[in-house]
């Protein structure tokens, strides 16, 4: 059931800048579409399928890296911050990208990665020459302990010591991921100089902002304390310790206004951070006070199998209580796609409108990821297919980071050419996109629905949000804006129910997905069912 027509005055959809309630969706350029049949993804493949994006009712893209890159991390480990990596075009196949989307009406924002670099970068290389080069401090670097040992506990997200020798200083660099990603050292003005006017050259070429890949990390503890314990079992040695010293240092927030100020100096621009998981949490949301960042996303339902109602609502209610303006995501190109992850290894499929239905009511932003429009599951790469070190080194208990990047199904067989970076997954092969244009019942059809009721309805972009007490597995909210109010409702289980709504005067069903029925004040939802409500009068 859809509503089209607008729910406010003109001057109710341009008191926000664009971004604020704005609905994005994310491309990780190796895997969303191959245009020379060579196995990788490239700038012109994302290109051509612009329209596709365009069509869902987003208001723009994210771009995860394109850059020149030895493909460590694939893209995210830069070997040149202004340069487009071969596999993928040229920067001329940027603009004509750039271009192409304005047109379409969607904005663009890319990434940048202020965190790190590749250790094929000019910087890294001499920095790395002597310990009296002119970027001798341009990384984060330290003597090794009398015994030989890392100069601090600081353990890798990726596993083991965050330090890596180097035989040519006779010193340790710091590095948070794989050791060919030395850490800069964004505590030295010179390299936050350097890292803003790579901003000014991407900001001159006309890119509508920025995602800003893990920020918290950018500064450390200049004196690299050791980290305390929290003690506990653990997987990785990571979790063992509270980040008090190498993660979102309090001076790291003086760079994030510098980032701010250079973006906004643009008008219309924006800035989506990644941020990693802090105790307390109120450190992150530090990083979005007025002056500082836009936004930053946070996954729903972050480990649950099956999805929970309360658990669900816990997460929403303590984000949203810090009053800063979230982006929402159950998927990326880090984790178990949301469908998989909220609905174990054979979800019902009924799930996948259900996860875009929630993101679409939520109040703050919302990220599709590509292929979550299709109902993609995880895809299942074979062990000897797979690309991500992490991935392989922890197997199985890894992050699966590549079942998140296979190849985007554009149609039922598999494209002509060399074989794919990643394979594919026969199961994404028959959820492809071109068979479900042509059913109306698609999940590409239920999604390209709940993004034109949130265009709609200025009160799911811009509204209040207001948590209902409900018993598990129903989930709710109201949503109001200049007097209108909405009432949302999802059922996450896989068992149908009955609900008896308790609200004065009579409702109306504003959009739900299949078979959902409202007689009168009682609601019957199906398993992973969704509906809108108005309250009248």
């Amino acid at each position: 059931m859809n509503e089209t027509r607008a729910d406010a005055s003109p001057d109710e959809t341009t008191r926000r800048p664009w971004w604020h309630g704005a609905a994005l969706y994310q491309i990780y350029p190796l895997s969303f579409a191959d245009s020379d049949g060579d196995g990788w993804g490239d700038l012109p493949g994302v290109t051509q399928r612009l329209e596709h994006v365009a069509r869902l009712g987003v208001d723009g893209i994210w771009l995860s890296p394109f850059f020149k890159s030895p493909m460590n991390d694939f893209g995210y480990d830069c070997e040149d911050y202004c340069a487009v990596d071969p596999r993928l075009g040229t920067l001329a196949d940027f603009d004509a990208l750039l271009a192409r989307a304005h047109a379409l009406g969607l904005k663009v924002l890319i990434d940048q990665v202020y965190t790190y670099s590749s250790n094929r970068h000019p910087w890294f290389e001499e920095s790395r020459s002597s310990r009296d080069n002119a970027r001798h401090d341009w990384y984060v670097w330290a003597d090794a302990k009398p015994d030989g040992t890392p100069p601090n506990n600081w353990q890798s997200i990726f596993g083991g010591a965050a330090w890596e020798w180097d035989v040519n200083r006779r010193q340790y660099y710091l590095t948070h991921f794989y050791p060919e990603m030395p850490h800069l050292n964004v505590n030295n003005p010179k390299v936050q100089h350097a890292l803003l006017e790579v901003a000014d050259f991407w900001l001159a070429r006309g890119v509508d902002g920025f995602r800003l890949d893990v920020i918290n990390l950018a500064m450390v503890d200049p004196g690299l304390r050791d980290n305390p314990s929290v003690g506990g079992e653990f997987d990785f040695p990571t979790e063992a310790q509270l980040h008090l010293y190498d993660r979102s240092w309090p001076d790291n927030l003086g760079f994030m206004r510098q980032i701010h100020s250079r973006v906004k100096a643009k008008p219309d621009r924006h800035t989506l951070a990644e941020l990693t998981l802090e105790t307390p949490r109120d450190k992150n949301m530090a990083y979005l006070a007025p002056g500082h960042l836009d936004t930053a996303y946070f996954v729903l339902s972050p480990a649950e199998t099956p999805l929970s109602a309360a658990g669900l609502g816990r997460l929403l209610d303590e984000i949203l209580g810090f009053g800063v303006w979230p982006t929402w995501a159950f998927s990326n190109h880090d984790i178990v796609r949301g469908l998989t992850r909220c609905g174990g290894e054979t979800p019902d499929p009924r799930l996948a409108e259900l996860l875009i239905a929630i993101l679409v009511c939520l109040r703050g932003n919302l990220l599709v990821y590509q292929g979550d429009e299709l109902g993609l599951p995880h895809a299942d790469v074979p062990r000897d297919r797979l690309r991500d070190r992490e991935g392989m080194r922890f197997y199985p208990h890894s992050l699966k980071r590549d079942g998140a990047r296979t190849p985007m199904p554009w149609a039922t067989a598999k494209p002509g050419g060399v074989e794919p970076w990643l394979p594919y997954d026969a199961r994404h092969l028959a959820l492809n996109a071109q068979t479900q244009e042509q059913v109306s019942d698609s999940t590409l059809a239920a999604t390209r629905g709940w993004l034109a009721l949130r265009r709609a309805l200025p009160v799911l972009r811009e509204g209040s949000f207001e948590s209902q007490p409900l018993d598990e597995p129903l989930l709710g909210w109201t949503r109001a804006l200049d007097g209108k109010k909405l009432l949302c409702l999802f059922n996450v289980g896989a068992a149908p129910l009955t609900h008896r709504l308790s609200v004065d005067g009579p409702l109306q069903m504003v959009h739900a997905t299949s078979d959902a029925r409202l007689e009168g004040h009682t609601l019957h939802l199906p398993p992973f069912a969704a509906v809108v409500l108005r309250q009248q009068g």
